[in-house]
This record gives C-alpha cells, sequence and structure tokens, in this order.
C-alpha cells in the first residue's frame, strides 16, 4: 500500500517537472496580457497603422487644384485641352482658369500667391511663369495640350490629320509579371517588414532579458532551479514570448492589409499578403533564435545596469538587419535573402517585388531554421552555466568555460 503511494506520489512530482514549460509559457504570456503599457502601446501602434494607411490613400486620391492666371481665348482653350489630357489619364489634377487683363495683372497675382502659374502666349509658343518654383504638374499636361493643338493646326495646314502624322508611332507595354506589385509598393512593404520585425525583437527581447536578470537579481532563480529544470525555465521564457510576439505581429498585419483593402488597393492584397505570410514564418523561426540569445544577455548579467553592456551585440545585430532591410537592393538583396536573420526582412521583401521564384523562400526558410537550432542549442548551454554565476558579469567565452 505504502509502495502504491510513494509511486503515485513520484509520478505526481514528475509531470509537472516535465511540463514546467508549459507553466513558464503561461506566466509570461499572463503577465504581459496584464501589462497596460504593453496593451496601450499595441492599441497606439495599430491605430498608426491603420491611419497611415488610410492618410497615404487619401493623400493619393486627393485631386491636385492648380489656379492659372491665362490672357486670351487661346490661353483658356490650352488649358481645357490639358484637363482633358489629365482626365484621359487618369491623374488627380484639377486646372481652374483665372482671366487676367494683361501681363502686369497675370504677374500681379502669381506674385501674391492667388495663382499657382500663369500662362501668356509668346512668338513661337506659350511661357509659363511662376513665382519661385517650378509647378510639374502645370508644366506637364499644359505642354502636352500646347503640343496637341499645334500638331492639329499644323496638320490641317498641310492638308493631312493628325492620325496621318501619328501613324507608326504607337507604342505598346506588355509586363512578363503582371500579378507582381509595383516598385514602390514593394519597397513601402519592405519598410514596414522592417520595421516590425525591429520593433518586435526589442520590445520583447527586452523584457525577457530583464525578466531573466531580475530573478537572477533576487535570487529567484536559486528557488526556481530546485524545483524545475533550467533548460525548461528557458524553453518556457523562449516560447511565451515568441507566442505573444507572433500575436502582436499578426495583428499589425491583418492591420495593414484591411487598411489596404479600405485604400482601394484590393488588387495588391493578394500579393502583400503573401509575401506577409512569409513575413510571419520567417520571424517566427528567427525570434526563437533571438529570444534564447535575450535569455542568455540577462543571464550574463548580475543586475540590470549590466543589460546595457550585455545586450549591445544583439541591439547592433536588430539595428543592422534594420537597416539592411530598408536600403539592400539588386544583388546585394538576393544575397541577403538567404543570411539568416536578414532573411526575415529581405525574402519577404523579394516576394512582394516579384523577384523571388517559388523554391527560394522554402531554402532561405531551411537554411534560418538550421541556424535558429544551432543557436538555441549553444543558447542554452551558456544560459544554464551562467544563470547561478552571481559573482560578476560575464562574458561569452567565460560563460562557456563554465562547468555544468
Amino acid at each position: 500500500m505504502s509502495s502504491s503511494v510513494s509511486e503515485s506520489s513520484a509520478t505526481a512530482a514528475r509531470q509537472p517537472v516535465s511540463g514546467a514549460w508549459r507553466i513558464v509559457a503561461a506566466r509570461e504570456m499572463s503577465v504581459k496580457l496584464h501589462d497596460r503599457n504593453f496593451l496601450v502601446s499595441t492599441v497606439v501602434t495599430l491605430v498608426i497603422i491603420v491611419a497611415s494607411i488610410l492618410f497615404s490613400g487619401w493623400i493619393s486620391g486627393r485631386a491636385t487644384t492648380i489656379d492659372v492666371a491665362v490672357t486670351g481665348q487661346d490661353a483658356a482653350t490650352v488649358l481645357q485641352t490639358g484637363q482633358k489630357i489629365a482626365d484621359s489619364q487618369d491623374a488627380n489634377v484639377k486646372l481652374n482658369t483665372h482671366d487676367s487683363p494683361d501681363l502686369a495683372g497675370l504677374e500681379q497675382q502669381v506674385r501674391d500667391g492667388k495663382v499657382d502659374v500663369g500662362l501668356i502666349p509668346v512668338d513661337g509658343g506659350w511661357r509659363l511663369i511662376g513665382k519661385s518654383n517650378e509647378n510639374t504638374d502645370a508644366t506637364k499636361y499644359i505642354t502636352a495640350a500646347a503640343q496637341q493643338i499645334s500638331v492639329e493646326r499644323n496638320a490641317k495646314a498641310a492638308g493631312t490629320s493628325v492620325q496621318q502624322l501619328q501613324s507608326g508611332s504607337s507604342v505598346t507595354y506588355d509586363l512578363l509579371d503582371p500579378d507582381g506589385a509595383d516598385a514602390g509598393t514593394a519597397k513601402v512593404v519592405g519598410f514596414v517588414f522592417a520595421f516590425l520585425f525591429y520593433l518586435s525583437s526589442i520590445v520583447f527581447g527586452m523584457v525577457i532579458a530583464q525578466s531573466v536578470v531580475e530573478e537572477k537579481q533576487n535570487r529567484i532563480v536559486e528557488i526556481l532551479a530546485s524545483a524545475i529544470p533550467l533548460r525548461q525555465l528557458l524553453v518556457g521564457k523562449v516560447l511565451g514570448s515568441t507566442a505573444m510576439a507572433l500575436g502582436q505581429l499578426v495583428l499589425f498585419v491583418a492591420a495593414g492589409l484591411i487598411g489596404m483593402a479600405a485604400t482601394g488597393r484590393g488588387s495588391q492584397i493578394g500579393q502583400v499578403a503573401g509575401a506577409a505570410g512569409w513575413f510571419v514564418v520567417f520571424f517566427v523561426v528567427g525570434f526563437l533564435a533571438l529570444a534564447a540569445l535575450w535569455a542568455v544577455a540577462g543571464s550574463l548579467s548580475t543586475r540590470s545596469e549590466d543589460l546595457q553592456s550585455t545586450a549591445t551585440p544583439l541591439s547592433v545585430m536588430i539595428m543592422a538587419v534594420l537597416f539592411i532591410g530598408i536600403f539592400v537592393s539588386g544583388v546585394g538583396q538576393v544575397v541577403a535573402s538567404y543570411v539568416p536573420l536578414v532573411s526575415i526582412v529581405a525574402m519577404p521583401s523579394r516576394v512582394v517585388a516579384g523577384t523571388a521564384s517559388w523554391w527560394e523562400p522554402l531554402l532561405s526558410l531551411a537554411i534560418m531554421a538550421a541556424t535558429a537550432y544551432g543557436v538555441v542549442v549553444i543558447a542554452e548551454k551558456i544560459y544554464r552555466r551562467s544563470l547561478m554565476q552571481t559573482q560578476g558579469r560575464l562574458s561569452f567565452r567565460q560563460a562557456l568555460r563554465v562547468e555544468d
């Protein structure tokens, strides 16, 4: 009887130990979900993402009004033709005509800022008058209108037609990858990926490091070490923080896609959503390694002040990924898309730009996963060996020399 009770007690004791990482992970998530600063910052970031997308959509969809002072009926005709050309090109440009009695009055309107430009006839063509900067839209559409009217008049005088004069001048434009996103969209999405990576890595990484060093500084880790293996403590912290980072990242990505749909960019959502999916997968795999390294940064410290030194290499590495993700292009981006951690940003950016073959993300992800596994194994060893050392701050090399 007593033997059965003893065996049952031993089994009950082993079960919590073997599943202790789940308790640690649940606690990490619970603490974060009850952290008011975390919740407020998440909501604020969501609002900023949606607001920025809506604002950019509003700016791009807003008509540009150009007030033009003119003298004479011919100038008004040029503006009418320029408006037709702008409308035919789906340009959000509105040319408003303001009559002026003479050149002096026209120039005065421009100086006073009542109009953006002035248009007057001169020998052999037309003259645009601005105040201090050239209005490129006015130049574009008014010049095109003046040329069109001139060609029509010259064709009529020569006894031919504009169509005959333009015969053989048509140009067609075929896209080899019509489903790919344009370069501007790809650049913006790449910047967003880089920013989200940096934000999540720094915020959640510092939380992990701070948690570890506080447990070490307050000697709580000694109590935890007597109850559960340190390996399970690390696993719980890494998985709990990764789950929270993933949840927050999915919210941000979803907000961005909803914002794109609301601003009439539905045709690009498919391409961007596919790249965003790859970004989330790459981030999760890479953050597992980063989370383990942040835990190591905390374990090497004996007090909170030491984190500035032990976490500096990680901060520099994350900053490097941010800048490479934003500025690298061409061959450099192709190479970066296979470099672990950097590929978190570079490969999804290539996917949204349409420059990556279907197999490239899979190969890059495999390289990332293998690297992440190796980093976690080494980090776990350093974490176990340095966590119980309270004599002073350790370096990575010193921690590796400590015996288990």
